[in-house]
């Protein structure tokens, strides 16, 4: 009789492709454009928005037109590749209890460390602004703190020094890093908080947790996290 190998570790907690992840993030992408072109303000990490808008010349039937395209466009591009699994509905199922989870544990991880504790403005926004910018911070700050900042860093330190524990000890350093990068990153600007040091250490948590969702399970699980956590702390 034979008996089945072993999985290698590695392999039980596989992190998807890029394509897949790009897949499984577009229903926030779409639905956060949508939304926003009723907002007068929009993520800041967000460069598209005011890019489609001047295409547009501001009309929010083209704007709407052209947000929509990009999605099409998008699965289209899928379809030819050969990755329609990357959209099938059971996939968005399991990513959104996926993500959901995973915010369920960072709100917690986060609550233990510095006490309870609410982000975001307190009231004033509306339950659609507050989910659509849930969404917004979902996919750009991802992308931007996650994909770009970490994700280049961990990069080029591999590069540098290959694979083996000091690497490995870099990369969890450059983790912590970013994390207060990203932490950080909301006290500045037009529409930031005030700074507090307990909401600092608080979203600083929140930021490893991220990186290690994305570093470990890949960019839409981090994408569905960051915006359902936004989605439940500030608009529920």
């Amino acid at each position: 009789m034979a008996v089945a190998e072993a999985k290698d570790p590695s392999e039980i907690v596989k992190k998807s492709d890029a394509w897949t992840d790009l897949g499984l993030t577009l229903p926030i992408f779409v639905a956060y454009h949508l939304g926003v072109a009723f907002l007068p303000v929009r993520n800041a990490a967000d460069p598209v928005t005011a890019e489609l808008r001047s295409l547009a010349s501001h009309s929010i039937l083209l704007y709407t037109g052209l947000t929509l395209g990009i999605g099409v466009a998008f699965v289209v591009v899928l379809a030819a590749l050969g990755k329609r699994e990357a959209i099938q509905k059971k996939k968005f199922f399991l990513i959104a209890v996926e993500g959901a989870l995973y915010a369920f544990l960072m709100r917690f991880a986060g609550a233990y460390i510095v006490g309870s504790l609410r982000l975001g403005p307190a009231g004033g926004n509306g339950l659609f602004t507050s989910i659509v910018m849930s969404l917004g911070a979902g996919f750009y700050e991802e992308i931007a703190f996650r994909v770009g900042l970490f994700g280049v860093g961990a990069f080029v330190l591999k590069k540098l020094f290959g694979k083996g524990m000091r690497t490995l000890v870099f990369t969890v350093g450059w983790a912590l890093v970013s994390a207060l990068v990203f932490s950080g990153w909301h006290y500045v600007g037009p529409l930031s908080d005030p700074f507090d040091l307990k909401s600092f250490v608080f979203r600083a948590v929140c930021g490893f947790v991220l990186t290690a969702i994305y570093a470990l399970r890949g960019f839409a699980p981090a994408v569905w996290t960051h915006a359902l956590y936004d989605v439940w702390v500030m608009a529920l």
